[in-house]
């Protein structure tokens, strides 16, 4: 009986990564690829001649992690603005690292918010409870 014959490529290039008959088991080694939007496409080409077609599409993240605070994309800007900028690795997957594997940032308005209206709550209660003795 014949089978499928299973095409890989990687991005748009001219010629397969993978040539095998069907089915197919490989592993795809994204660190091979530039960090960024890649296309994974896969063809199909039975006994007979008959193609199908199958596309991809996934982004590589290997290299560090850019945090970026303080700016937006496509955001209109007007001064001086303060940006913090942090990037980390994923390290060692076989050891865990304490430091530099956290984001810094800043801490968000309702948390303030929420710290505050709960203080404020507190106070006024404590104020209530000590001039009813």
């Amino acid at each position: 009986m014949d089978k499928s014959t299973i095409y890989v490529f990687i991005d748009e290039a001219p010629n397969p990564v993978l040539e095998l008959e069907a089915p197919v088991n490989f592993e795809l080694d994204t660190h091979k690829l530039a960090d960024g939007e890649h296309l994974l496409k896969i063809v199909s080409r039975d006994p007979s001649g008959k193609e199908g077609i199958r596309k991809i599409p996934f982004v590589v993240r290997n290299g560090p992690a850019i945090a970026v605070e303080g700016i937006r994309e496509h955001e209109v800007v007007d001064g001086v603005l303060p940006v913090m900028i942090h990037a980390y690795g994923k390290g060692d997957s076989r050891s865990f690292l304490i430091e530099g594997s956290e984001t810094p940032q800043s801490i968000p308005l309702w948390i303030w918010v929420l710290i505050i209206t709960f203080a404020a709550w507190t106070l006024y209660y404590l104020i209530r409870y000590l001039s009813m003795n």
